[in-house]
């Protein structure tokens, strides 16, 4: 589950790194979408906050997971410790 995350957040980051360079992109090469370049930079910092967001989501659910599955296998070396005596 956290390797969606994870590419969400790589996809968001591609996509705030393109809205970024349109500022830099003189508005006669742009015919039919938004010249204003304060406007790109702010769709690329709403695109950015979102990836850093989705980062964070992924690497707290991988946490998560690893602390379940670690849990999961000191259950069973305990059920078997007390299965043997």
């Amino acid at each position: 589950m956290s390797k969606n995350f994870y590419v969400l957040a790589g996809t968001l980051g591609l996509l705030a790194l393109i809205s970024g360079a349109m500022t830099f992109v003189p508005s006669s090469f742009q015919p039919g979408l938004p010249a204003n370049a304060s406007l790109w930079k702010t769709l690329a910092m709403f695109l950015l906050l979102a990836g850093l967001v989705s980062t964070l989501i992924g690497s707290m659910s991988h946490l998560f997971e690893q602390v379940d599955r670690r849990t999961e296998e000191r259950r069973r070396a305990a059920r078997k410790r007390r299965k043997n005596l």
